[in-house]
This record gives structure tokens, C-alpha cells and sequence, in this order.
């Protein structure tokens, strides 16, 4: 494939150009935020479901404590209820005031009871929820450092993503007047290797790095200036400068 010299220089800004806009996209998926945003989110996955499962025993000890006052009420109100009716002096049967004074007796035993295990119960929630305050004061400092790393990623992407921008805006030029069979080759090189071009200096291919061969060498000086050359190791097209050595 033959070329105009001056248009296979043009291919070195090119591809200048088309290695700028690779760094910056680069530069963009490797954001030191995103890995520390990703790291930031497992911790607070972690503490969120830390956090689900206490609320959920905060829940339940929540029910158990409110059931625990239902049943305490409940014997107080029959005690009380008992008691009245001793006071009234409507148990004449001294066997039944008697059985009416043990069942007291059985209530009050009882309410004990319901009131220690009240009393635990209340303890076993109050504990619950101080783990609870403290893992969701956590979830909300991770939600502090998620919302900052958050705002100092997005300042990253926009000032990348406008200097790609600018990048993008020059190429129309640099491929103006180009002609199209070697911009062509140049696209389908720079599609498969990731560059499509690279300038041969001091005897080295400037894309892979190569150093070529006094055999190779040898061919390429005897070939015409409009003569596309390529890489024989990472097949770029190898633009010839004063400075390629030969």
C-alpha cells in the first residue's frame, strides 16, 4: 500500500490524539473513588444487615415487652377485682373468703413473676436498641463518606470527561484530508492492537518497542518515502521521521 509521506506524519498526531483519549477513558474507569466507594458500600452492606437483623429482635422484643404489660395488667385487674369484693364484704362463707384469700395470694406470686419478666424483657430491649442506635449512627457516617467520595468522584468524571471531550474535538482535524484507504488501515489496526500507528525512532518501533533488526532495517531503507510500512512485531503502521535511524 502506497501513501503520501506527509499524510502517514499526520497519522502521528492521530494517533496522539486517539492516545490521549485512551488514557483519559482509562483514567476514568480506574477513578481512586470508585475502588474506595466499592469498598465503603461492602463495609455498610455489612453493617446494614447487622443493623436488619437487630431491628428485627428490637421488633420482637417490642411485641414481647407489650404483651408482658397485657399480661400483667390483666392480673392486676382480676386482683383488684378480688380484692373489691373481700372489701365489700359480699364473701360471707369463710371457706370462700378464705379460697378468695389464697387466690390473692397466687395473684400477687403471679404478678411477681410477670413483673421480673417484664422487667427482663425491658432490659433485653433497651440493650437492643442502644446496638441498634450505634450500628445506624455507623450507617449514617458511611453515608457521610459515601455522599463525599460520591461528590469528589463526579468532580473527577467531569473534569476527565471534558478534557475527552476536547480530545474528541481536535481528531476531525487531524483526519482531514487524510486519505481514506490508510485512514482506513489505520482504524482496523488501532480496532485489534489499540494503536493504530507509531513513528520508527532510532531503529525501534515506538508501539510495542521493539528495536528492528539490521535485515529489517535494511528493507525498509530501500523502500520507497510512499511506501506504508508495518510493524512486523504488533503490526502498527510505522511512520518514518528523520529520527527512525535508517
Amino acid at each position: 500500500m502506497k501513501s503520501d509521506p506527509f499524510a502517514q506524519l499526520k497519522l502521528l498526531d492521530l494517533q496522539e490524539l486517539d492516545s490521549k483519549a485512551l488514557q483519559l477513558r482509562t483514567a476514568a474507569a480506574r477513578i481512586p473513588e470508585l475502588a474506595e466507594i466499592a469498598e465503603v458500600q461492602a463495609e455498610r452492606l455489612e453493617v446494614e444487615t447487622k443493623a436488619r437483623d437487630v431491628r428485627i429482635r428490637v421488633a420482637d422484643l417490642s411485641a414481647a415487652q407489650t404483651k408482658a404489660e397485657a399480661d400483667v395488667e390483666a392480673v392486676r385487674a382480676r386482683r383488684r377485682r378480688d380484692q373489691e369484693r373481700m372489701d365489700a364484704g359480699s364473701i360471707g362463707d369463710p371457706k370462700a373468703l378464705s379460697a378468695m384469700t389464697h387466690e390473692l395470694q397466687n395473684l400477687d406470686r403471679r404478678i411477681s413473676v410477670l413483673e421480673d419478666e417484664e422487667l427482663e424483657v425491658m432490659e433485653q430491649l433497651e440493650a437492643a436498641q442502644s446496638v441498634l442506635s450505634d450500628l445506624e449512627e455507623l450507617l449514617s457516617t458511611y453515608d457521610d463518606r459515601l455522599a463525599a467520595l460520591a461528590a469528589s468522584r463526579d468532580g473527577r468524571e467531569a473534569e476527565l470527561h471534558q478534557q475527552l471531550a476536547d480530545v474528541l474535538a481536535e481528531r476531525p482535524f487531524a483526519t482531514d484530508g487524510m486519505p481514506e484507504d490508510l485512514l482506513a488501515l489505520y482504524e482496523r489496526i488501532r480496532e485489534s492492537k489499540g494503536g493504530g500507528a507509531a513513528e520508527l525512532r532510532a531503529r525501534q518501533c515506538t508501539g510495542c518497542g521493539i528495536t528492528l533488526d539490521a535485515a529489517e532495517l535494511s528493507r525498509i531503507r530501500g523502500l520507497p518515502s510512499d511506501e506504508v510500512v508495518r510493524c512486523e512485531e504488533c503490526g502498527r503502521i510505522l511512520v518514518r521521521t528523520a529520527e527512525s535511524g535508517l
